[in-house]
């Protein structure tokens, strides 16, 4: 069978949550499944990288995606002659995009739908596009995975589709990120925290991930624990974005930008805990990959947050800076607790790998096939 996968994120030196995503499971599926055939739907030049196996076949379809209208032209034109060229008999599209005209098999993966409830994070002529086509996205659809079971019963509700129609499948966390020997911690903190122990913030610079109610808390904690740096990592996700830092805390922030993902592994196993602020999320991938890195957990307590992090972290109201710093400051002053939620993490983190991910993926996908 050929199976056709949206691959327009995988882009060199540039994965984060989408490209990630897509990347772990459809590496995963190409090589465990020699018996077919897929085809890569890239939208732009891609890395030979991404050739996972003999049995895939990288295409580029334009235009390059680069603002919603772009996307339209995309899903409904471009993809739709590239299924009836290359005899598609199923799409899966990571990002939630597909062609709502062609009779072909289509599943997507809608990761969160804060463009519904928060609409004013996203740019106009974003959040207009998102809530003009998802919903029409999900029904066209033969399935929709999502990625955490508040996001299952989220799109169920909020699109009006019936339960079955969507399946929850979590994320994992890439075996890179791992304990941080002494010597790799010492050489972290002096290239990003000035020498010092730090906390690390991991994700897009996007209104929905608080980055600017964590600089606050941030200011608070650090009247009592000024030996302490801030770490953030991640690039603007729109343009002309910017936060603001207090002025007190301006030499013990660092804002790092996109990092490679063997920087990113070491920088996470040296930090002295993640603190995660967002107030929506769909999965949070940052979570787990502290888990595996063997440090402590502070987060919202909002949307999915909870059901991923569980007993590995401790908890805050993501729009109260004095109760986020709080929380951080309890990582300090209680060493039985960051014990315990280091080791609650390490037994937590083995519900959630990239193998387990891309297997009940392929049963999703596999069901469609054996319709055929």
């Amino acid at each position: 069978m050929n199976i056709a996968i949206n691959c327009r994120h995988l882009i060199s030196d540039k994965l984060e949550g989408f490209g990630n995503y897509t990347l772990e499971i459809s590496k995963r599926i190409c090589q465990n499944h020699p018996e077919h055939q897929f085809y890569l739907f890239f939208d732009r030049p891609f890395s030979e990288e991404y050739i996972f196996s003999k049995n895939v076949h990288p295409v580029i379809i334009g235009p390059i995606t680069r603002h919603p209208i772009l996307n339209v032209i995309w899903g409904g034109i471009s993809l739709k002659r590239a299924l009836r060229r290359y005899r598609i008999d199923l799409f899966w599209s990571p990002d939630g995009i597909c062609n709502l005209r062609t009779k072909i098999p289509q599943v997507i993966t809608i990761h969160d739908l804060n463009f519904e409830h928060n609409p004013k994070d996203l740019p106009w002529f974003v959040r207009n596009y998102y809530r003009i086509f998802y919903p029409r996205f999900a029904k066209k659809a033969e399935q929709v995975i999502s990625v955490s079971e508040y996001s299952k019963k989220d799109i169920i509700k909020t699109y009006e589709l019936a339960e079955e129609k969507v399946s929850a499948i979590y994320n994992g966390a890439c075996e890179r990120f791992s304990l941080v020997n002494l010597d790799e911690k010492n050489e972290i903190r002096t290239r990003y925290a000035e020498g010092r122990p730090f906390f690390v913030f991991v994700g897009s610079i996007h209104p929905r991930k608080n980055v600017e109610r964590l600089l606050q808390a941030f200011s608070i904690y650090h009247k009592k624990y000024s030996e302490y740096h801030l770490v953030i990592v991640g690039s603007n996700m729109w343009r002309n974005q910017s936060v603001h830092i207090p002025s007190d805390i301006q030499e013990f922030v660092t804002f790092t930008g996109h990092v490679k993902s063997s920087d990113l592994s070491k920088i996470m196993g040296s930090a002295f805990a993640l603190v995660y602020p967002p107030y929506f999320e769909g999965f949070g991938i940052p979570l787990v990959e502290a888990m595996k890195s063997g440090i402590p957990i502070v987060s919202s307590n909002r949307t999915c947050l909870p059901e991923i992090a569980g007993d590995a972290a401790i908890y805050f109201d993501p729009f109260n800076a004095e109760e986020m710093a709080q929380q951080m400051a309890k990582i300090n002053e209680d060493s039985n607790l960051r014990k315990k939620l280091v080791s609650n993490g390490g037994e937590r983190v083995k519900d959630f790998s990239w193998d387990q991910t891309a297997v009940k993926t392929w049963i999703v996908l596999e069901k469609f096939l054996k319709n055929k």
